[in-house]
Order: C-alpha cells, then structure tokens, then sequence
C-alpha cells in the first residue's frame, strides 16, 4: 500500500503566535469610553435635579405667580365721578355706574354734561391722563393709566374730590384667555358730590344773551362772594372731549378762541370803572374831599399832548364844575386826570394793591394776574421814562393798564357790600374769604351814592335808569341800583372799543352783583349795560 504523505513532512507542524491571546477581557479603550458615557449620564441627571431643584424650590413662588397670572385677569372697575350741582340742586354733570358683566379689560363709568356750552368755561373738560399729569398727581387716589383728568375749570380744580378710587374684577381665563368665571369684585369708592354756587337758570339766561358776542359776565353774591354767574363765550361742548370726538381739534385752531376762558384767562384795559379806586385812594390820602372842584373845560393839557373828557370827545360839551360824586355818575375824565395827578401813579398802583387789582384771585382757575403800570414797570419793560400823560391815562383805567373781569368784579364788591374784599367762591355754602378793607365809611359812602346817581337819571348808566321787575301777577316794582360803566380803547384791528358795566341790585342791601365786559363791543352804557339790565330782570322777575 503506498503512502498518502511524504515520509519528510511531519503530520504537525508548530507554529509561533507570538503574545497572541484568547479570552473575554475587553479592550482598554473600552473601558474608557464606558467611564465616560457613566459620567454623562450622571452629569445630566445631575443637571436634571438642578434644573428642578430650581424651578420648584428656588423660582417655585415665581413661576406659580406667573402661572396665576395667566389664569387670573385684573379688570378696572372705574368709580362713579362725583355729581356736580348748581346751588338749588340742578344736576350738571353726572355719571353712571360701569357694566360689571362686561367683559372689556376696563370697566367704564361714563359721564355726562347735562349743561354743556352755558357752563362750559365754569365746568371744564376731562382728557385721558398724560405721563406728567400721573407723575405729578397730588391726589391721595392715585391716577393710573387709562384714567381721565380734569383739565380746565371744576374738573380740574376739584379733581381729588371728583375722583374717588377705582375698584378691581378678578376673573379666571383660560390658556386662551377666554373668560371661564368671575372670582371677585372689589366695589370702587365713588368721587364726592360737589354742590356750585352757580345758579343754573341766571348762568343760563346770561349765556343766551352773549352766546353770539365776545364777551364775560361774572355774578356775585356781595355778602359771601359765592359765584352766581359764570359766563364766557365763545364757548365749547365739554361732552365732546368726554367722549373722545375727534371735532374737538377744532376748538384749538378755531381763531375766536372757544377754549379761551375770557372771565379769568384775558386782560382788558378796564376803562371807567378803574375811576372808583382813584377815588378811594385820592379820598383816603386826603388829597382831595367828596367837595373838591374841578372845572370841565372839555380837555386838559399834559405837555404838548390834549387829554379830552368823553362827553365832550363826542358830543363837544362840557360839565362846568364837578365835584366827587358827580364826577362818578357822569364818569368824568377831566375830574379823574387831576385825581390820578393828585394820588401819582405809586398811589394809584398801591390802592389798586388795595383791592386785589393786578392780582390773582387764587379762585382755582388758570389766571391772568393784569397789570397796573408804574415808573418804574415802565423803565424796566420798556426802557422809557413815565410821563404826566401816563399818569392822566392811568387814572381813567387806559394806558397799560390791564385786568381781568374777575379781578375787577373783586374789587369793586367792597362798594356793593359795606367794605369787605372777598374771595370769589366756587362752592355753595363755603365758608366766606372775606377781610374788612381799612377804608373809612365815609370814603364808601361818597363813592356808594355817586355810583347810586350813575344809574339815575343824568348818570351814565341809562339801561338801569327806573329799573323794575314784575311779579307773577304782572305788578312792577322799582328796584334801586348802583353802577359804573366803563369804555376802553382796545388795540384790535376793529378799533372798537371794549364795553364794560358793572353794578348792583338792590341799592340798600344787595344780593347780586354782576360785572359784564363784551370784547370790541362799542360804548359800556349801550352794550354791557342792557346785558346786566336783562340778567337782573331775570334774577328779580324770578324772586318776586
């Protein structure tokens, strides 16, 4: 039998694998890879804990607030505004309590003005609060924004007592913000009700009278101060601005200024009435007495410049002798040149001082403080020096002299009332402001009857000469009066000038007076003095 295999080549042969080894321990790489794979693992639970610890533990409050917050909505219950009334309880402006199942992000309580243009210089106007009007708001209840503000007259003078206090709905929503339930409501305080000493139907009756002019009549009550008539025209609708109409732009570009309060904000020469002041302070210092004559020869001269008297200006005659008293019922500029003359223009600035002229009246109101010129105003404003024709110009209430219609029915109170200077109030009831003047009975008494013979037959005042009001039953009765009427050169382009008339009623104890100025209307006795005739016949006719 042959062999299968060489008889050279051994069956098995060895062979040398080196440090190969077989077995089941991994590779060091591996091992690596794992440990770090383990750290990762824990470093992000770790982070995980952290993350968690935070949000729960340490932002828990937080985010739960947050989370409140979307879930919990907060809605303003606007507070009803406080009602304003005339002095017999006559409702002028009032609100109504807010829809509280509305579902608005603001709960309104809307306002009205029953009387609107009438009263609209006296009331004022709302506008949606600005970031100065918050930043400087005085009131205890805050303003916050989306509220409104009084910006003008009662609504901005009163504003802490109008506001009252907001109240708050808390509602649920859901992540949609859809409303789900009301939580609870907290009620707002209401404003506080505020009683005017206007009087509604006077305040009225005034306005329709010069709604077309113009023009400012101002009424007070002689005894207290309280402010019966507030009127200023042109004039505005107060529930436009109310109720965000766009029209209301119009009002700051119309040029017969609608928005322009004439009673407080303007200044106007004051004409004649300035004369009774001269008097009491000419009367005062001695100067001269109620007997003092002075000749009218129709002018007088102050260099080479003539200083004519009214009377003769227009119709070329002269008074001939003229004392105090006739001095004022025929308001007669020659006998006031020599007063103001007389007084000197530091006098005449310190009586005007006397009566609160050239200063505001701290009635509440944006003011005009007017002007009472001296030598020395004149030097500083105008680097000229002052002349004995400023002086004559002056005293007859021309020149520079400036004031407004509340200043002036101020000051020429204490004639109506025995002497006392009074604040002018706004509010019914409110105790009077009122201080005695130190002026003598005797110096009243003079310039109390030569206002009484203005209104008299031979006076100025024609339109109150036998003055009367009829009752109910159609009887008349006379009703003695005091007055002063007042012409003022303007610098309009009109070259009209403006009317003043002031005066009172009844004569022995009066229980109104009233103060009217028309702009560039004509001569005071034809154009201010019907007006004030026709508003005392409406206040006398009524009470009879």
């Amino acid at each position: 039998m042959k062999r299968l295999f060489p008889k050279h080549i051994p069956v098995f042969h060895r062979v040398d694998l080196g440090d190969t080894h077989f077995g089941t321990r991994p590779r060091l790489h591996h091992v690596v890879l794992l440990y770090l794979f383990i750290i990762l693992v824990a470093l992000s639970f770790l982070i995980l804990l952290l993350r968690l610890f935070q949000l729960t533990i340490v932002k828990g409050t937080y985010y739960r607030r947050l989370s409140e917050e979307n879930r919990i909505r907060e809605i303003v219950i606007e507070p009803m505004r406080g009602t304003i009334r005339d002095r017999k309880g006559f409702v002028l402006v009032e609100n109504k309590k807010g829809d509280v199942e509305t579902k608005k992000e603001r709960i309104v309580s809307p306002r009205t003005y029953l009387a609107r243009e009438e009263t609209a210089h006296l009331l004022g106007y709302r506008q949606s609060a600005d970031a100065q009007d918050i930043k400087n708001d005085n009131c205890i209840n805050k303003l916050i924004p989306g509220d409104k503000v009084g910006k003008k007259g009662i609504e901005k003078a009163y504003e802490c007592e109008l506001r009252g206090s907001a109240g708050k709905k808390l509602i649920e929503v859901d992540a949609h913000g859809n409303y789900l339930k009301t939580l609870t409501i907290i009620p707002p305080k209401d404003g506080d009700t505020i009683q005017l000493a206007i009087d509604h139907d006077l305040q009225n009756k005034a306005y329709e009278i010069i709604k077309t002019k113009k023009a400012a009549v101002i009424g007070l009550k002689p005894s207290t101060g309280e402010v019966l008539v507030f009127a200023s025209t042109p004039s505005f609708d107060p529930q436009k601005f109310e109720d965000g109409d766009m029209k209301v732009e119009d009002y700051f570009t119309d040029p017969t200024k609608p928005l322009f309060n004439r009673i407080t904000e303007a200044t106007y020469p004051p004409g004649s009435l300035f004369k009774v002041f001269v008097a009491s302070g000419v009367l005062e210092e001695k100067k001269m007495t109620e007997d003092t004559i002075i000749e009218d020869n129709g002018s007088i001269k102050a260099g080479p410049l003539s200083f004519g008297n009214w009377y003769f200006l227009q119709y070329g005659k002269t008074e001939g002798p003229v004392d105090m008293v006739k001095a004022i019922r025929r308001s007669n500029d020659i006998y006031f040149y020599k007063a103001g003359e007389a007084l000197g223009p530091e006098g005449m600035k310190k009586w005007a001082s006397v009566f609160g002229l050239s200063e505001k009246t701290n009635i509440g109101f944006d003011e005009a403080e007017g002007l009472i010129p001296s030598p020395f105003w004149k030097s500083e404003a105008l680097k000229e020096r002052w002349y004995l024709g400023d002086t004559y110009n002056t005293a007859i209430g021309q020149g520079y002299t400036l004031l407004s219609p509340l200043q002036i029915a101020r000051g020429v109170l204490p004639f109506a009332n025995g002497g006392n200077l009074c604040q002018p109030a706004l509010l019914k009831n409110e105790e009077p402001k009122c201080k005695k003047l130190d002026i003598s009975p005797k110096t009243f008494g003079v310039i109390h009857e030569g206002m009484k013979q203005a209104c008299s037959t031979g006076g100025t005042g024609w339109p109150l000469f036998d003055f009367t009001a009829s009752n109910s039953a159609g009887i008349k009765t006379k009703i003695s009066t005091g007055c002063k009427t007042g012409t003022a050169e303007s610098h309009g382009k009109s070259g009209i000038p403006h009317a003043w008339f002031t005066a009172f009623a009844p004569f022995e104890n009066p229980e109104i007076m009233l103060t009217v100025l028309v702009e560039e209307g004509g001569q005071g006795s034809d154009i201010a003095g019907p007006i004030a005739r026709d508003i005392l016949k409406a206040y006398f006719e009524r009470n009879q």
